[in-house]
């Protein structure tokens, strides 16, 4: 029922002209080692590419790090995310922050549990057909959707 990746509610056009992306890591949630970063978020709308190494795949647990400024309130920032694989949603999943306060920079780190070894797809397989999708919310408020093309670097 998410036919755009924009809201056209004023309101969400209100939060996402003043909601800024400064940068998201990838790490592997086990060691803290940082497996991939990204600065350069200046327009959330547009569809982006991602190499990260392909020894991502092999983490038990990825931990995404997003740190995001917010010109206004949010009563309560939502994210879903959700991992298509040839246009099939493969996975899905729901991350709370709750309130945000006007005109403040978060850091906000939630952590993804892969799939079992034996439900896991080789990196060829994966290199440039998994979307991420990531949607972020005020309540049941869709401000945008963020959708990222990955590709697995040996």
């Amino acid at each position: 029922h998410h036919s755009t990746n924009m809201a056209d509610h004023p309101r969400a056009k209100k939060i996402l002209a003043g909601f800024k992306l400064n940068w998201m890591n990838m790490a592997n949630a086990e060691t803290g080692e940082v497996l991939w970063t990204d600065k350069g978020w200046d327009n959330l709308l547009a569809e982006r590419e991602a190499h990260i190494p392909a020894r991502i795949l092999k983490c038990k647990a990825v931990s995404r790090e997003i740190n995001f400024s917010s010109r206004e309130l949010m009563e309560s920032l939502k994210l879903v995310q959700r991992v298509f694989l040839d246009g099939k949603c493969m996975e899905e999943w729901f991350f709370d922050f709750g309130f945000v306060i006007p005109d403040s920079t978060n850091t906000w780190q939630q952590t993804i549990e892969a799939a079992p070894p034996s439900q896991m797809l080789p990196a060829a397989v994966l290199n440039g057909n998994v979307v991420i999708e990531t949607s972020f919310f005020d309540r049941d408020l869709l401000v945008c959707t963020n959708r990222v093309r990955i590709w697995y670097d040996g």
